[in-house]
């Protein structure tokens, strides 16, 4: 996979630490929602059963470099 600077800074949080690598391909190719925001950049979505959370990816416009993953409180299906 593909990552921003940005990306590879905030993997280090603690709240961030623990997002697998797993889940991010999955979110990625397996989402179960997908949006596009205003800027072009991609959200996908995933539930991560083994931490009860809902994973949130943001990819940039080419749709393969990932640009933020984090734990997605507000999500709702």
């Amino acid at each position: 996979m593909k990552y921003t600077q940005y990306f590879l800074h905030t993997r280090n949080r603690p709240d961030r630490s623990c997002i697998k690598e797993q889940w991010i391909l999955d979110a990625i190719t397996k989402p179960i929602r997908t949006e596009i925001q205003k800027d072009k950049r991609i959200r996908k979505w995933i539930y991560v059963r083994k931490v009860d959370k809902y994973l949130r990816v943001i990819l940039l416009e080419d749709g393969v470099t990932v640009h933020n993953a984090f734990f997605d409180r507000n999500f709702q299906e």
